[in-house]
This record gives structure tokens, sequence and C-alpha cells, in this order.
């Protein structure tokens, strides 16, 4: 079985680092807000390119305590618009909604799945104050255009980082593009720990410290809570396991391109509608604009390509089968139409890519794709 997403195969190439990385907490008796978080903090930063990383327990907390933190500055207020592409996992909007802010599904370019950005500036009004950029599947959504708009009316440009770490866009990691920016590292995503956890990245001192009180109740000295905040923290044991693995990231994007690439040239289904990209393929050393969190296809007949790749044991996934408009989560817009993002929810299909599919599964993977 060529499994979507071998997890165990993944942690088990870090041995024994990771294990010694977790027996060092243990002994050290410490498991909140210790060296291990700090260290995690001040690497990261490093690595995406800012000034500031706070550690917080997931990828959603991270956005929703961006939000919180510009409503607590007086940079945002209730019913502000945020503008969102409508096709993004729906963490992107629930982070606003949380907020009683309101989000402008804007549709993606059919293309590359990232929101399309000739789209935006029909959609400002005197209520927008910002843009949720989300770098869908790993592929960095930034663009000359965003940047423009995002100056020209002075609105924020708060990145959705969860599937792109490590992505690049003009010489600059993403996550580093806005003003501010959210990360996940939940165990499936690209730099993953061994349960729930996420960041916040920031070049803003004041957002920084702002967020990491509330992220801890509120609080910038203990039992003194100056914010109504949340219990948001990523733990010692989580941040010794990313401290572990982000020394390989880039060589572990590095592989998933090396596959991607390969599914690109070799797959030649007329069934399948392969991946086109804004960015010309490159390495890491060049700065990989797609860092592949996902390899999404279309296929028309997606439900049979499905079966017919699990009955010739290769796991496959849908992300996402439903759009956040059509969720019953939010009811008010169910009866509103984006054909586009309709069309995408209706055809993906993600095949498995990860650095440890070995070229034995790559190869087989295609081979069975084209003979359907």
């Amino acid at each position: 079985m060529i499994k979507f997403l071998d997890l165990k195969a993944i942690n088990d190439s870090f041995e024994p680092q990771l294990s010694e990385s977790i027996k060092r907490v243990l002994d050290s008796g410490w498991y909140i807000h210790g060296n291990e978080v700090d260290n995690f903090e001040v690497e990261y930063a490093n690595f995406i390119g800012t000034k500031y990383c706070i550690g917080v327990a997931n990828g959603l907390d991270a956005l929703r305590l961006i939000l919180k933190a510009y409503l607590e500055l007086g940079v945002l207020k209730e019913g502000d618009e945020i503008i969102v592409p409508a096709n993004t996992f729906i963490a992107s909007i629930l982070a606003i909604t949380d907020n009683r802010l309101s989000p402008i599904l804007i549709e993606p370019d059919i293309n590359t799945y990232n929101i399309n950005p000739f789209l935006i500036k029909d959609k400002i009004t005197d209520r927008t104050k910002g843009i949720m950029l989300v770098h869908l599947y790993g592929l960095n959504a930034m663009h000359p255009e965003i940047d423009r708009i995002a100056k020209k009316y002075n609105l924020l440009l708060i990145e959705d980082n969860a599937q792109a770490i490590g992505a690049y866009f003009d010489g600059k990691r993403t996550g580093s593009l806005g003003h501010a920016s959210g990360h996940s590292f939940y165990p499936g995503k690209n730099l993953g720990c061994l349960g729930d956890g996420g960041a916040v990245t920031t070049n803003n001192e004041e957002l920084a410290s702002t967020i990491r009180a509330l992220a801890n109740y509120g609080s910038t000295k203990k039992y003194i809570c100056n914010f109504k905040g949340y219990n948001s923290r990523l733990d010692e044991i989580q941040a010794a396991v990313l401290r572990t693995k982000l020394p390989r990231i880039d060589k572990d994007n590095q592989r998933r391109s090396e596959i991607a690439k390969y599914y690109l040239n070799e797959i030649k289904n007329p069934s399948i509608i392969l991946p086109h990209l804004n960015v010309e393929p490159k390495t890491v050393v060049n700065e990989l604009g797609h860092v592949w969190h996902l390899f999404v296809v279309r296929a028309i007949k997606r439900k049979k390509i499905l079966n017919y790749l699990l009955k010739n044991e290769i796991q496959t996934l849908i992300h996402y089968p439903v759009p956040p408009h059509k969720q019953s989560a939010y009811k008010d817009w169910n009866i509103l139409s984006f054909p586009i993002t309709e069309k995408i929810h209706n055809e993906v299909l993600s095949l498995p890519i990860s650095p440890v599919m070995n070229d034995s599964e790559v190869k087989k993977l295609v081979s069975v794709l084209n003979e359907f």
C-alpha cells in the first residue's frame, strides 16, 4: 500500500534525534514556557526572516490571535472586512468570523487555486481593512498586484502560511511577506510536530507582545491580565520536536519538489488536470516558490479514479470536498454562488507526496494512473 502520508516513516527518519529531544524535555522537568519554546521561537523567526515568533497551540489560534491583537490595538474594529479566498480551508474564515469581522470571499485562479489577485480591487469598500493571503497547497500566493493593492488602500496583509512553510516569493520566505503570519505545525504539515502546534511571525514589536499576552490568558505579568485572552501555548515537547525537524525542512521540501516534477512530466492521462504553476520550477537554493505540501490534480471522474487508485493500493484524499460557503456553519452563505470555487472542490484530488516516498512508489503511482 502506498500511503497518502506515512507519518511514522517520516518521524522514524529523524531518529534517534527525535527521541533524544523528547527525553531532554522529560528530564528537564519543565513542560510549558521553557527553553525549548524560547529557542524554537528564535530559530523559527530566523528561518522565516522576521524579528519575532510566538509559539501558539495551533494554526487556527495563530490567525485568531493576530486579528484579536489588531482589535485590541485599535487597528481593527468589529465589522471590518477582511478579504479571503473562497476556496480556502475553513480555518482561515473561522479566524475572521470568530473576531466578529466580515470575510469577503474572492474566487481563486483556476490554474493556481490561490486567490485571483485581479478580482480583489472590485471588492474593496470603506470597511475593507485587510487581506488574508492563503498560500494554498504549498504554492506562494503573493503577487505584485496584491502588494500594489495593499499599499494603495493601506490594507493589512495577513498570511495564512499553514501549508507553505519554506516557500519563497521575491527573495523572502512566505510568512515574512505581510504584517503578520499564522503557521501550523499539525503533524501532516511539511514541518509537523507530534500533536497540535502553531506560531505567529511578525516584525511588529507591539503586535508581537500583544499576541504573546493574549495567548497566555491576556497576561503580561503572572496573574495580571490586561486583555481578555486565551490559553494557546506551544508546549516544550512539541517545540523540541520542531527544533529537531527544522534544520531539514529545505531538504525535505526539495524532495517533494523532485517528486512533483516527476508527476508533472510523466502523468499523461487526459482524465487528469495537472496543477499549473505561477512560478518557474526552481530548487530550494534558487528560492522554491512551491513546497508541495499537497500535490493536487483535478478530475471530472474523481470518484472513479479515487476508487481505482484505492483498488491498486494507492491512498488519496480530497482537499477539500465542501467549500466554506456551502458548510452548515455558514448557512447564510449557502445560497451564494462561486462557480470556480465549486468546480475546484468538485474535482480536486490529492496524490501522495512526501519526503519519505521512494522512487519505486512514485513510478508505480504514475504507471497506475496512466493506465486508468
